[in-house]
């Protein structure tokens, strides 16, 4: 593929198999020329290409973005830097953003979901946050799936290799599995950084005549149109995509991870932004449309670790590891001599200019002339059509429990060795999730807890979506993802701050899949703006199907909330027996489109449960409030499997930390009503435990404020029992719930089960 040239290069307009081979229509090319006034040559076609993009562009996507709230007086920096930030207070700010590497990730699992890790830490630290956290959202095809286990084992280790060779704990995150997943699967990581609220770095390069430096690691093949590839959707030819992948090196990023800081510590960056997406074509052009000016290139001074690069492969390139700069004129050497003392490479490229122009030279020749603005500013916008999918009608009384369903006990034992509800410490004990020793609450609770170095405050972190929801009723199913987020902070006692959202959906030119994307944007909006619980950054994955099948709509919510004093979080372990377990909220028995319907009688229908956000917010200030005052001893939000499967979890929690407490369950047996009361996914719920003589007035309290509570049990002895005449022993479910996952990916050389 040969570089082409701008002014004094080869202008025959691509033919219409390059131009398709771009990812650009008939009418995008038309409006290229337009724009440029002359037909591009090949680099300039490939700029386009990528800048245009869905994945860099959001032209299905910017004009339902906007509907989301974005500040509140916390809020430093929202959406549209790499990063956004918080105020956490006595002058410090958390900086966090979650994105996907989906389509990488499903044709190379190792490489993609480690690039998928460094690329989110490299946005975190390009803002000047020293990385302290990692979280991931997975979503996996069915476990009988051929290729399932390959990908989970690809994935895990992706992800682990590169966060523990960095020293970046991951504390946290949640896996699914389902079939809707089998050809497409989701890898969502997110990184929270800490920094001074006053040495925040951004990228808008707005000083002419500046030197502009690339730091990092050296350019190569590797990544090209990896932009391009992420905004279709895969077909038969997925394999041939393998060289689209980019290939991540975790110790030189540590390397750029440390000099970036150093030099962060002086006064010489102007501006930064690291090469992600398209590479050093987006992070350039970023840099000077945020500050309306120019830049000229000089690629025979780009590093390369290949011979022959064409301009084309130097500015589409998504070799791993690489920032761009603009640095204070006669800060350049000592610059320099900060990455040479670090071994990496440094090299000024190129300089900031007023012409509004990206002019690329190489040689004697300029390769590439484009404006700037339309790269950016007047990249397609669509207004896609949409259809609306109506809420379903909820099943008959009655209907979902038939004669001859398990009994209760025995339903909880298969719900806990479901892949979804199966223990993952299989997963996260790959993690090295205690490095930096600030980790307060590692990964199998409501929430991931981090201690803010030398002091006792706590960053509380989660990540959450139930994309059956979502695909039953999207409003119902955004708003639900919001909520479950906010609960989950809560529920360890943190105030919750603000989101980042993941989007991942199938392909918005289809009327169903836009209607999913819109309906989840409006109840996340909702949500967010009854929780005071803004959306900071975030990233919008399109074309998740293959060969036209989709996946569910997959709106992950990352959330970040701040706990004063760590010496009052709550845990999910049942503390000690003898307790009173309280239940906090309304139970109406919701069991249409529940992990119940779907594990133990085979139905994914009907409407998810109702999403009230006024008692989502009453509840939960109540809630985080007993924690505050050290009145409860252990909190645990209810959500998929319902409140036994709550129960269950908070008495393993214990066992797990050598504290045989069961538990004895008082509820009314009245046969079918039963079953929805210990099943069924009603929202806005917690279970608290408390000491006798604080439940009664916690009990008082919640009437005075109305807030429904009940009194559900006791804590304690060796086995979960359910109205004093079925027990079942906390080691039966303890093996039930944690052998599923590692008998799974062990068993190389036998079938896949589902889960029974």
């Amino acid at each position: 593929m040969s570089g082409g040239g701008g002014r004094h290069g080869d202008r025959a307009a691509p033919d219409a198999e390059t131009i398709a081979a771009h990812g650009l229509g008939e009418a995008e090319y038309a409006l290229i020329e337009k724009r440029m006034g002359r037909p591009p040559n090949i680099t300039e076609l490939g700029i386009f290409s990528v800048m245009w993009s869905e994945h860099c562009s959001y032209k299905s996507s910017s004009i339902w973005l906007k509907k989301l709230p974005t500040e509140a007086a916390w809020v430093i920096c929202g959406p549209g830097e790499n990063a956004g930030v918080i105020d956490i207070g006595d002058g410090q700010a958390a900086i966090f953003k979650m994105e996907s590497h989906n389509h990488p990730s499903f044709i190379e699992p190792y490489q993609g979901a480690a690039t998928g890790v460094g690329g989110i830490m490299r946005d975190v630290f390009t803002m000047g946050a020293r990385p302290i956290a990692n979280m991931n959202a997975l979503r996996f095809g069915d476990p009988a799936h051929p290729r399932t286990r390959h990908l989970v084992s690809g994935v895990v280790a992706g992800i682990g290799g590169y966060g523990n060779c960095m020293g970046i704990p991951t504390i946290g995150g949640e896996c699914n599995f389902h079939r809707a997943y089998d050809g497409n699967i989701l890898v969502n990581a997110m990184t929270v950084g800490l920094a001074d609220k006053t040495r925040i770095f951004y990228s808008a390069a707005a000083d002419i005549g500046h030197p502009v430096v690339y730091v990092g690691s050296k350019t190569g093949r590797d990544g090209i149109h990896g932009a391009t590839m992420a905004s279709a959707e895969f077909d038969a030819d997925t394999e041939e995509k393998r060289p689209t992948v980019q290939v991540g090196d975790p110790f030189t990023e540590k390397l750029v991870l440390e000099a970036c800081l150093e030099l962060m510590a002086t006064d010489a960056i102007l501006a930064i932004q690291d090469m992600g997406a398209a590479g050093l074509t987006c992070s350039s052009v970023e840099m000077v449309s945020k500050g309306g000016t120019g830049i000229e290139l000089d690629l025979d001074r780009v590093p390369v670790r290949e011979t022959g690069m064409t301009p084309y492969e130097i500015m589409l390139s998504e070799s791993q590891e690489r920032m761009l700069m603009v640095l204070k004129p006669g800060s350049e050497d000592a610059a320099r001599k900060i990455f040479e003392k670090w071994g990496l490479d440094f090299a000024i490229v190129g300089c900031i200019t007023d012409s509004g122009r990206m002019v690329l030279k190489s040689g004697n020749n300029i390769v590439g002339d484009l404006p700037v603005a339309p790269l950016v500013d007047d990249a397609p916008v669509y207004e896609r059509p949409y259809e609306r999918r109506a809420r379903p009608a909820p099943s008959a009384a009655g209907e979902l429990v038939p004669d001859d369903s398990p009994p209760p006990l025995a339903a909880l034992r298969i719900l806990l060795a479901a892949p979804d509800l199966c223990a993952k410490r299989w997963i996260w004990e790959q993690y090295d999730h205690m490095v930096m020793t600030d980790t307060i609450l590692r990964p199998g609770g409501d929430a991931g807890v981090v201690r803010v170095h030398g002091t006792n405050k706590g960053l509380a972190i989660s990540t959450d979506c139930t994309p059956r929801y979502c695909a039953a009723h999207p409003e119902s199913g955004g708003a639900q993802a919001v909520a479950e987020t906010w609960r989950n902070l809560t529920a360890v006692g943190a105030t919750p701050l603000a989101i980042t959202d993941c989007l991942n959906f199938g392909n918005p030119e289809r009327p169903e899949v836009m209607g999913q994307f819109v309906g989840c944007i409006e109840g996340m909006a909702e949500a967010c703006r009854a929780l005071d619980f803004p959306v900071i950054s975030g990233n919008v994955s399109f074309y998740n199907e293959t060969e036209g099948v989709g996946i569910p709509p997959t709106p992950a919510i990352g959330g970040v909330g701040m706990i004063g004093d760590i010496d009052r979080m709550a845990r999910i372990a049942f503390a000690a027996p003898g307790e009173r377990i309280l239940l906090i909220g309304e139970t109406g028995g919701h069991l249409d489109a529940s992990i119940y319907a779907r594990e133990i009688l085979g139905r994914e229908d009907g409407p998810p449960p109702p999403v009230d956000l006024a008692a989502e917010r009453r509840n939960g200030d109540f809630v985080r409030r007993l924690i505050e005052a050290g009145r409860v001893s252990a909190c645990h939000d209810i959500s998929d499997g319902g409140l036994l499967v709550a129960v269950a979890e908070m008495a393993l929690a214990a066992l797990a930390e050598g504290r045989e407490i069961g538990a004895e369950i008082d509820l009314a047996d009245d046969g079918a009503a039963l079953t929805g009361r210990l099943f069924g996914e009603d929202q806005a719920r917690y279970i608290v435990s408390a000491a006798e003589g604080s439940a009664q007035t916690i009990i008082e309290d919640a009437a005075k404020a109305n807030i429904p509570i009940s009194s559900i049990g006791l804590s304690g002895g060796a086995n979960l029992t359910l109205s004093a005449s079925d027990a079942i022993s906390l080691n039966e479910l303890r093996h039930a719930h944690e052998d599923w996952l590692p008998q799974y990916m062990e068993a190389a050389d036998r079938p896949a089960n589902s889960g029974e």
